[in-house]
């Protein structure tokens, strides 16, 4: 069952995963027949494309970008699924929980082009709340073109887009917990507020802080169609990322070197932070991602 997971991985991760021998190199796509040939025939120079990628002030604007975009989200964002977990799971009537988890995990599965759409028709010039606006003689503001509130705006998209969907493990981990816990709290007069604090909490704590350093490990990654499709409402140094500026540097500008070296510094950046993240939570007593040897 795990085969095709495993060939997909491998088709299409480990296998281009070879190709980062890009980022020191001097490639000429033309240089072989194939693109292996051509990586081979390239000349090494080292890391002369990273040089080259520091030296570039677009770099570092998509880093600020994308360091800040993650940061809010997760700030803003993670805390969400677990309060709508904790909320879903306090609902006494299966079949209403049921229609409340069909609803808000539906976005989830439509795509990007889709709910950028919805929240233009909503929120754009144009939308609904601006025609709403202008029919009560006040002058609308267009937030999708706006761009100090765009890292609010794409936050509000992913959240609308995959805070249903970040629920499952944490109900999944709810029901987890032993139930004589909370009754055993109840008996010695803890309130709600108290089981929650702690039964609850405590009990979410070991994947709470497994999905937090995967989060860390990931937050490099803040997206990339989200922000190719708005990149020029807003403007690029609003909504250029780290992602966005691999694929414009590397496919668009056809600089394969730099572009890769910038891809690999992003990897590079996300697997210390997820050492450092997995030896906190060594450090707070959980297990983390792996254990210590």
């Amino acid at each position: 069952m795990t085969a095709p997971a495993a060939l997909l991985l491998l088709v299409f991760h480990y296998i281009p995963t070879l190709g980062n021998i890009v980022a020191f190199k001097d490639y000429d796509q033309w240089s072989g027949d194939t693109a292996v040939e051509a990586i081979l025939n390239s000349p090494w120079i080292g890391f002369t494309n990273f040089a080259e990628l520091f030296r570039d002030s677009q770099f570092w604007d998509a880093l600020r970008n994308t360091l800040a975009i993650t940061t809010f989200q997760l700030v803003f964002f993670f805390p969400l699924p677990i309060a709508l977990a904790i909320l879903l799971n306090s609902v006494v009537s299966r079949r209403l929980r049921s229609f409340i988890q069909t609803v808000v995990y539906l976005p989830h599965f439509f795509s990007w082009v889709l709910v950028v759409t919805f929240f233009v028709q909503m929120l754009g010039g144009a939308g609904l709340l601006a025609q709403t606006l202008r029919d009560n003689g006040v002058q609308p503001w267009d937030v999708m073109t706006d761009p100090d509130v765009f890292i609010v705006l794409v936050s509000t998209e992913s959240l609308w887009k995959d805070v249903g969907w970040g629920t499952i493990v944490f109900l999944a981990a709810l029901t987890a917990i032993d139930q004589s816990l909370y009754e055993a709290a109840a008996s010695d007069g803890a309130n709600r507020w108290r089981r929650l604090w702690h039964v609850t909490l405590p009990g979410l704590r070991p994947v709470v802080i497994l999905l937090l350093i995967l989060q860390l490990g990931n937050s490099l990654s803040v997206g990339f169609e989200q922000f190719i499709l708005q990149r020029d409402a807003v403007g690029r140094q609003a909504a250029e990322v780290l992602d966005t500026y691999v694929y414009y540097l590397g496919l668009v500008t056809q600089d394969y070197g730099v572009g890769a070296a910038a891809g690999l510094f992003k990897a590079a950046i996300g697997l210390v932070l997820i050492l450092i993240a997995n030896r906190l939570a060594h450090r707070f007593g959980e297990q983390g991602v792996f254990v210590r040897s």
